[in-house]
């Protein structure tokens, strides 16, 4: 399925406080040529206030905004997702440049849907957020690291402009999209319980090093079906040997 190339590329804000943010941020995409917006759970949501910063130039921008309720049913649909970030540590891996960031999205864009998150004007975007990441995108800044949100949202949509040059062809297959792939991690938790290779007592946290490992690679549909038919294949051997098991103990011992 072909794509809208960088033009279909969705911005996706997560719980903005400040309706003339959003606004500014519907600016900032109609001046590089975006317009998909998606905001997650705004916390005041005032369409008069917004138009106010956008400006009637960028009335198409508003009027097809979609609010979801959270960052999951947001970011399902897409098969590649980049985070920004301005706080760094271990938790935080995988971190491009904007325009590194902007070279990859682009090539994707043709065979996959793509997505930008961006957080909350007071602290940015939460680990529960990122987990859905496939990179995070970092906007180097001089000694005042405080970007407005707006501000932050140019930035990265300037280097999509600037990166969705011509002839740039090269096939590229479609990536799991992440519903698909929250759901491979989901049976791959159940099986790795099952063989006791997750702790019981945070399974969650030791799945995040799965995470981070899919993130790199970039599963393709294909793989995502080949790893969860796997999982359906351990543990219906699991299963089958428990049985077998039973069976036998009750020949030795009819009893």
């Amino acid at each position: 399925m072909k794509y809208a190339g960088y033009a279909g590329i969705t911005i996706i804000l997560v719980r903005p406080r400040i309706p003339e943010n959003i606004g500014a941020c519907c600016r900032a995409m109609k001046n590089m040529g975006l317009s998909r917006l998606k905001v997650v759970a705004p916390e005041a949501w005032d369409p008069v206030r917004i138009m106010k910063t956008a400006t009637h130039a960028c009335r198409d921008v508003v009027e097809k905004i979609e609010i979801v309720g959270d960052t999951a049913t947001a970011v399902s649909p897409f098969s590649y997702i980049a985070g920004t970030t301005a706080r760094m540590g271990r938790q935080r891996q995988m971190v491009l440049s904007p325009g590194g960031f902007a070279e990859k999205a682009v090539t994707l864009c043709r065979e996959n849907p793509v997505a930008v998150m961006f957080g909350p004007e007071d602290r940015g975007l939460e680990n529960e957020d990122l987990q859905y990441c496939h990179n995070l995108v970092h906007i180097p800044t001089s000694e005042f690291s405080s970007l407005n949100l707006a501000q932050a949202v140019l930035v990265i949509c300037y280097e999509l402009f600037g990166a969705a040059r011509p002839n740039q062809d090269h096939f590229q297959p479609r990536l799991a999209s992440s519903f698909e792939l929250e759901g491979m991690y989901d049976q791959m938790k159940e099986v790795l319980l099952a063989i006791d290779f997750l702790r019981p007592d945070n399974p969650d946290y030791w799945m995040n090093n799965f995470r981070r490992f899919v993130s790199r690679v970039g599963l393709t549909a294909k793989e995502v079906k080949l790893i969860r038919g796997v999982c359906r294949q351990v543990n219906w051997y699991g299963e089958k040997r428990y049985a077998d098991g039973l069976a036998e103990k009750k020949k030795k011992d009819p009893r």
